[in-house]
């Protein structure tokens, strides 16, 4: 005798996000073990695997791929034998919880499966091209499997001959793996000559959608732009760099520039806020995202908590392990919850300044950093002016003008680069 048991999507959601099913990872019919990874869901901020909730066979897929899911919704039934069900009332299994997996913004990436890393482990006799194939982001194995392509054929550019998601793209571009026309592009019909195509995931759809939201219908964007003096923090950090790796952390710019946050919020508290039909809500808790660039492209903003109560060690600290996590895809769901501001640094790549960065909605405000380069600037010394060389760089504050007007926008940059300009030693 059998039962069904029910696989429900997870009943915890991220707040403002919507969740649609990226893939069934069985098909109707394929025997299915407990706690197996089932299903991966897919929201505009992050990917989880669901597990199944017991041991049987895969009867039912009642919502099939690219579906929008509610919390809590029925998703699909599992045929187990009544022994295996025995201690749930009615046969109906609770909801499996998710196996939360890397957390991703705005890049082609999917959640890490265990079939997809046994795939590519079997790839090759010797296990080399399963180990290249491991090494690799969550991207870069979901499009070996979708091409049917072996990691071994492919000449990795990444750090440590590590395969990027360029990599694979180049192979499947020149004819190679077995499903290279889900990218080709047909015959141009007009004179832009040859091309490629890489089809959008829904993560890349709905953050699209979440920027012209936020850009063109939602907030007012208003971008004001100074200039930070960096000598006094370059003089700090060459003091105490080696203090700091030899506690195990590197001591990074953005690290100051958050702790500077800090103090430009304590003077303007309505960047930290979130704007309401019917109020401000200016949070307490400072939780600042932090733009983080992936190796494969695309970007990820996990969240640092409570930088207010946190010193420039602890700050250093968890600023490393997040940025760490993000880039070996070791994020989870909780890492990128709950910013209440957003910091860009995207100066590390060349940009001199970038405006306006669009608002991480719901929140009011963003920073963003420019390029550190030595500029000429006129400073006066003993009543005379003089030119002299300075690191510099420009800073921006893109805000939400529904939530600040200009001279608060301006009073929050005058605090944050005047904390840069005058660090102590």
């Amino acid at each position: 005798m059998t039962m069904a048991l029910e696989v429900r999507a997870p009943a915890e959601q991220t707040e403002g996000t919507r969740s649609q099913i990226l893939r069934w990872l069985k098909q109707v019919g394929d025997p299915v073990a407990e706690n197996e990874p089932l299903i991966e869901i897919e929201t505009d901020k992050v990917t989880v695997e669901v597990a199944s909730p017991g041991a049987g066979v895969l009867r039912e897929i009642v919502k099939g791929e690219a579906e929008e899911i509610a919390p809590g919704e029925v998703l699909g039934r599992i045929e187990t034998p009544v022994s295996a069900a025995a201690g749930t009332p009615g046969g109906v299994a609770p909801a499996a919880p998710p196996v939360e997996k890397a957390a991703h913004t705005g890049s082609y990436v999917s959640a890490e499966t265990s079939r997809h890393g046994a795939m590519a482990g079997a790839n090759n006799a010797n296990g080399a091209a399963g180990f290249a194939a491991n090494r690799s982001s969550p991207a870069v194995r979901r499009l070996l499997n979708e091409n049917a392509l072996d990691p071994a054929t492919l000449h990795g550019t990444g750090a440590g001959g590590r395969i990027t998601v360029e990599d694979v793209l180049a192979a499947i571009a020149a004819g190679k793996g077995g499903a290279a026309a889900t990218v080709s592009a047909p015959a141009s019909s007009d004179s832009s000559g040859p091309s490629r195509r890489v089809p959008h995931t829904a993560v890349r759809k709905r953050v699209a959608e979440h920027m012209v939201q936020s850009l063109l219908h939602t907030a007012p964007h208003v971008t004001t732009v100074f200039e930070a003096d960096m000598t006094a923090v370059l003089a700090h950090r060459s003091k105490h760099r080696e203090e700091f790796a030899a506690r195990g952390v590197p001591l990074t710019l953005t690290a100051y520039f958050l702790q500077a946050l800090v103090d430009a919020i304590r003077a303007v508290p309505e960047a930290n806020s979130r704007w309401t039909d019917s109020a401000l809500e200016i949070f307490e808790s400072m939780h600042i995202g932090v733009g983080t660039a992936l190796e494969e492209g695309g970007l990820v903003v996990p969240v640092l908590r409570d930088v207010q109560s946190r010193d420039l060690f602890a700050t250093a600290a968890g600023l490393n392990d997040l940025v760490t996590r993000a880039r070996e895809g070791r994020l989870v769901p909780t890492d990128v919850r709950g910013g209440t501001f957003t910091i860009s640094n995207h100066g590390v790549s060349g940009s001199l300044v970038a405006t306006p960065i669009i608002i991480n909605q719901p929140q009011s405000a963003i920073l963003g950093i420019g390029k550190l380069e030595k500029r000429p600037v006129v400073i006066e010394v003993e009543g005379e002016d003089r030119v002299m060389i300075r690191p510099r760089c420009y800073v921006t504050l893109t805000i939400d003008h529904r939530v600040m007007d200009g001279h608060q926008a301006n009073r929050f940059m005058a605090t944050f680069v005047n904390r840069i300009a005058g660090w102590p030693m």
